[in-house]
């Protein structure tokens, strides 16, 4: 599913879970098989890079996270 199929009314949430403002149909990620929505496309792509950032030390638990951001 990419972006452009997703759908505002399918997201898990109402309002941006970084600044708590209403989420906006150009500012959905799928997540965790799930829809979710942000107020803008800035507040959606730092959600996903800190998802990815996560899930990379997840993965990697041998490095510590802040060794990797340097």
């Amino acid at each position: 599913m990419t972006s452009e199929t997703l759908k505002i009314e399918d997201a898990v949430n109402a309002t941006c879970p970084w600044s708590d403002k209403p989420i906006s149909e150009d500012a959905l990620t799928l997540y965790r098989d799930r829809v979710v929505g942000f107020c803008n496309p800035g507040c959606r792509d730092k959600f996903e890079k800190a998802v990815a950032m996560f899930d990379a030390a997840i993965l990697d638990e041998t490095t510590p996270l802040l060794a990797r951001e340097r």
